[in-house]
């Protein structure tokens, strides 16, 4: 049997690792580095890290105006250094917990299935603490579901954003998405008109001072573009495609050559490190920037992301 021929998924249980096989995939989970380490389509790998929470945003000019960045600053913490605690396996419906050396040893190099979810449990680096699970669950056709669950906390500040960070291993040429024109955030949607869109690039928007930007609020999907590798062997300049889709909700969605943090660690345009990579964040909560009287009165109550609630959201990634 073999997964080129079935409509089945193989799954091959590695001493670390957990790795899913398809048509013109193939999935590697990392148990230790908490996720998605490998994803690779008709050979070409997407993956330059494994993808991270994200709870913070570049500073705006309005943050700094209303000390919001100040009073939530654990939460650029807790973007850098959550870790996963605890992954979990489950394979055609049955807990296989941790499946890893010498338990693996059980399974044969032929085993197949029709349906797989990793559930990783992660610690907020924040005082208190509190929980976060991103579940991935694989369909037989190759299908990623991305389920993020983040548990409220009581004593805990306002989220900047929840969202999944996705860096990739070379600049992207563009991206086409379905969505609302231009930037847009929460409190800025008024103006925006839905419709399919294409982007060049990744563009940056040109702030004195580098902050946060690129945000496309209510994306039904966004696609990937990109034409080069980091294989030396690669020769091929065909346009590989990435596709973010909606599962049952809307979601946010920014690409961009830089993470938040190093938007934050740049107090001049021209003090960004040269572009290599291709950061996509999936949010399923966003704050608004404000602005209402020269960027220092809060954001209005409606576009605060509350800490102390529940937050769930979650997309599909596809293979084809």
């Amino acid at each position: 049997m073999d997964a080129t021929t079935t409509n089945k998924l193989q799954v091959v249980y590695g001493d670390g690792s957990l790795g899913i096989k398809g048509t013109n995939y193939h999935y590697l989970f990392s148990y230790e580095k908490g996720g998605l380490e490998s994803l690779q389509i008709d050979g070409k790998e997407w993956m330059y890290r494994v993808p991270k929470l994200t709870f913070w945003r570049a500073t705006t000019d309005n943050d700094r105006g209303s000390h919001f960045s100040t009073k939530s600053a654990m939460w650029l913490g807790a973007d850098m250094f959550t870790e996963a605690t605890d992954v979990s396996v489950n394979v055609d419906g049955e807990e296989l917990g941790q499946p890893i050396a010498p338990d693996n040893n059980r399974f044969s190099a032929d085993e197949f299935a029709d349906t797989v979810s990793l559930t990783y449990t992660f610690l907020t680096a924040t005082v208190p603490q509190t929980t976060v699970k991103v579940i991935y669950t694989i369909a037989n056709d190759g299908a990623l579901t991305v389920h993020v669950d983040y548990t409220g906390h009581d004593e805990l500040p306002e989220l900047p954003t929840l969202g999944l960070r996705f860096v990739m291993p070379t600049l992207a040429d563009g991206y086409r998405y379905n969505g609302l024109s231009g930037e847009t955030y929460p409190d800025r949607m008024a103006g925006a008109r839905e419709g399919t869109y294409e982007v060049d690039g990744l563009p940056l928007t040109p702030y004195m001072v580098p902050q946060e930007m690129g945000m496309h609020m209510q994306t039904s999907q966004v696609s990937i573009a990109r034409s080069t590798s980091l294989n030396n062997a690669d020769f091929s300049k065909e346009t590989q495609y990435l596709t973010f889709a909606q599962a049952k909700e809307p979601f946010a969605f920014s690409a961009l050559p830089y993470s938040a943090i190093e938007l934050e660690n740049a107090t001049h345009m021209e003090e960004l490190p040269a572009p290599r990579r291709t950061v996509v964040t999936i949010y399923g909560a966003v704050r608004g920037v404000g602005g209402i009287d020269s960027w220092g009165t809060d954001v209005q109550q409606p576009y605060h992301i509350d800490a102390t609630n529940d937050h769930s959201f979650e997309f599909v990634i596809q293979p084809k």
